[in-house]
């Protein structure tokens, strides 16, 4: 999927029906959908303990809770991108608090043109993340990978009473003799032998 294609699904936090309605109308629907507004914080965790967003936008204060603290949780804990939109006066006192969790912030007031240049940020920056997510999954794998070798491995020691080297070698050897992967191996081994 190219990333012109690519959808962005948004979860947006606002305990005021004007902004939640003036920002949505700013989304077109072939580009961020779907699209779901919470009124407090509260109601926030709950949805994302169930479903993950791309974007969370949070328009602060909310009833419940200024938002920073939510802010932070989220994209320490999610792979989303942040927007928190606060007041002009206290914007930088906000922002020196919360960037180094990766959240975006923008003081209030702001202009639809630089909200549409924040989308387009939070756009890169969860392609970023989506990277990461990649990465994170290959190495989970490889080390999955590694372990069931290692097992396999003591597996030959144990009942075949081969050195560490030799059953090494031994799995390399049948993987590529039969052009199958060291964990295809490792697994009929331990199948065999459990």
């Amino acid at each position: 999927m190219s990333l012109k294609e690519r959808v962005y699904s948004i979860l947006i936090v606002s305990a005021t029906d004007s902004f939640t309605s003036a920002f949505a109308d700013l989304l077109p629907e072939t580009r961020y959908s779907p699209l779901h507004t919470v009124a407090s914080v509260s109601a926030a965790k709950r949805i994302l303990a169930e479903k993950t967003f791309d974007f969370v936008i949070i328009n602060a204060p909310l009833p419940d809770d200024t938002g920073t603290r939510f802010a932070i949780d989220t994209c320490t804990n999610k792979q989303s991108a942040v927007l928190l939109l606060v007041k002009n006066d206290i914007h930088a006192g906000i922002h020196e608090k919360v960037v180094e969790y990766g959240v975006f912030t923008l003081p209030k007031p702001t202009s639809k043109a630089t909200i549409v240049h924040a989308l387009i940020w939070m756009e890169s920056a969860r392609e970023r993340l989506r990277q990461f997510e990649k990465k994170s999954l290959s190495v989970k794998e490889k080390m999955a990978e590694i372990r069931l070798v290692n097992r396999a491995k003591w597996i030959l020691i144990n009942e075949l009473k081969m050195s560490e080297p030799d059953a090494h070698r031994y799995i390399e050897k049948q993987a590529m003799d039969r052009c199958i992967t060291k964990q295809t191996i490792a697994e009929e081994i331990i199948k065999t032998y459990t």
